[in-house]
């Protein structure tokens, strides 16, 4: 008889996430920010003394998410913080790679965050206006970071992420933090938007 191949994890607060069968039970905001807060975007290929995390990518979309919409619900700006959270069990894959992978890491991904969208009270599935929003703010976000920390022209993050709008993105910068400091803003924003969702 062939021995099962394990398919959990264990996490720093003593949940294991079976990755293959998610439950919201098995989700605790902070492993997700600890986790998000080690994981480098662009596979670390970026400038600086740090990595520059998807906890720090993800506070950004948010900014960028609300910049856009102003008038949004917070339950969706909960959404737009927690949009790369299945990346804290993972990793972080880069375009090229996730295309190489193919459908079986989508899958994955979209398992993980049915579970995640639930144990924090939204729809398991986005509502597709919610979701393209989320995108757009998520692609901005790429752009910015690829033409300041990642070595890309503008000409070149233009054609691939589409040229941001200067209103949306005046004032904001890329921050290259510790871990434990993004951590912890991550885990603020969180409690300040479960505090407005009420």
């Amino acid at each position: 008889m062939a021995r099962q191949t394990r398919a959990w994890q264990r996490m720093l607060s003593g949940r294991r996430l079976d990755l293959l069968d998610p439950t919201p039970v098995d989700i605790e905001i902070e492993d997700i920010a600890h986790g998000l807060s080690f994981v480098a975007r662009w596979n670390g290929q970026t400038r600086g003394d740090w990595p520059y995390s998807v906890s720090e990518h993800s506070l950004l979309v948010e900014q960028l998410f609300s910049r856009q919409n102003p008038a949004i619900a917070a339950k969706w700006k909960l959404a737009a913080l927690l949009h790369d959270a299945p990346e804290y069990v993972i990793g972080d894959m880069i375009s090229p790679v996730k295309a190489a992978v193919g459908p079986d890491y989508a899958a994955l991904d979209e398992r993980l965050t049915a579970a995640i969208h639930l144990r924090f009270g939204l729809p398991a599935i986005l509502p597709a206006p919610i979701k393209k929003a989320i995108k757009a703010a998520d692609r901005i976000s790429a752009w910015m970071e690829a033409v300041h920390i990642a070595g890309f022209g503008t000409p070149e993050a233009d054609k691939l992420f589409g040229p941001p709008p200067s209103a949306i993105i005046a004032g904001l910068a890329i921050e290259l933090r510790p871990p434990a400091l993004v951590r912890a803003d991550f885990l603020h924003r969180h409690k300040q938007l479960m505090h407005d969702i009420g």
